[in-house]
């Protein structure tokens, strides 16, 4: 094996090990938490809207995520697609 080769496959399994948007992780996530601790297990999210004391963060992409829902600083509800 290449060392190019054995850089590119280390990587891919740096990437995949670093990878929070998971089912362990999916399966943590409890209503009542805060934002704070949500955001210690998943890292800063994607995406995140709201109004009016409600919010909605989103981590991963269209194919694999985890949507969160917050009423105020805690989790109300949560949703995940694509999580191995």
């Amino acid at each position: 094996m290449s060392l190019r080769s054995l850089a590119l496959l280390s990587l891919c399994v740096f990437l995949t090990a670093c990878n929070k948007i998971n089912q362990e992780n999916y399966s943590q996530i409890k209503s009542g938490m805060t934002k704070v601790e949500v955001e210690k297990l998943l890292g800063a999210p994607t995406d995140c809207s709201g109004a009016l004391g409600m919010s909605s963060c989103t981590w991963g992409d269209e194919k694999t995520f985890i949507s969160v829902q917050y009423a105020g600083d805690k989790v109300l509800m949560y949703s995940g697609q694509g999580l191995k």
